[in-house]
């Protein structure tokens, strides 16, 4: 299998880079090809602008989704969007890792995203969830978090954390093709001990080494729509 780990946090001794750090040992343990996105060692730029793209379209305004179209086929994308679908387009298996951010992803992994998942390839016109680009190919987030467990939920004080990564497992990775799986979280980073830590390492590679039994979460297929996207009917009990 192949993978791409694609990792945004700021500090290169976080326990998010642990994670990252872990990801790679064991995939590669396994047999697998795994290259890694260090976003801020990279110094990747998130700004999606008119100056991915050495030519344009139109250059009195700018649709960028069009462009990014055009700029496949005529092969005029930056340099640095070009190498991430590359690698993108090479893996199997894609781990996005990055702590929580005021309920979301760090912003360098979202310029990542915008100027990375480009129309055209990843999703176009109907081509998106099970009919996505991407489709065929695996997604896994994991996650650090300062807060506890029990403040993630329903009724909880944040609310539950799947609320949060609504706008990635389902907007951003489903909505390209993936076969998302459950995220990994390992909770409170910040505030408990060197113990806990390694069992949270300990876990994310038994998590590793098992990820071809696990199913993906459930998310729309087009099958369940009609041609306008509306809802099919799903039959009642006395229609079975």
């Amino acid at each position: 299998m192949k993978v791409l780990i694609v990792h945004a946090h700021p500090e290169p001794k976080s326990f998010t880079a642990a994670l990252r750090d872990q990801a790679v040992a064991t995939l590669e343990a396994q047999g697998h090809e795994v290259q890694v996105s260090d976003l801020y060692a990279m110094n990747w730029n998130p700004v999606a602008s008119s100056n991915d793209f050495s030519s344009r379209e139109n250059p009195e305004y700018l649709v960028y989704a069009l462009e990014q179209r055009l700029g496949v086929k005529n092969q005029s994308l930056a340099a640095d969007i070009q190498s991430e679908l590359d690698k993108l387009l090479w893996a199997d298996l894609l781990i996005l890792n990055f702590p929580i951010f005021w309920f979301s992803a760090p912003a360098m992994l979202k310029g990542w995203i915008d100027r990375v998942l480009v129309s055209g390839v990843c999703y176009g016109g109907k081509r998106f969830y099970d009919q996505g680009g991407l489709s065929g190919k695996k997604a896994l987030v994991s996650v650090t978090l300062g807060g506890r467990e029990h403040m993630f939920g329903d009724g909880a004080i944040h609310g539950p954390l799947q609320d949060m990564l609504r706008p990635i497992l389902r907007g951003t990775l489903s909505y390209v093709g993936f076969d998302v799986l459950e995220p990994f979280v390992a909770w409170h980073v910040p505030y408990i001990s060197d113990e806990a830590r390694q069992a949270f390492l300990e876990d994310y590679r038994l998590r590793l080494e098992h990820l071809g039994d696990e199913q993906p979460l459930e998310f729309p297929r087009l099958s369940q729509f009609d041609e306008q996207l509306y809802p099919l009917r799903q039959p009642a009990a006395a229609d079975a």
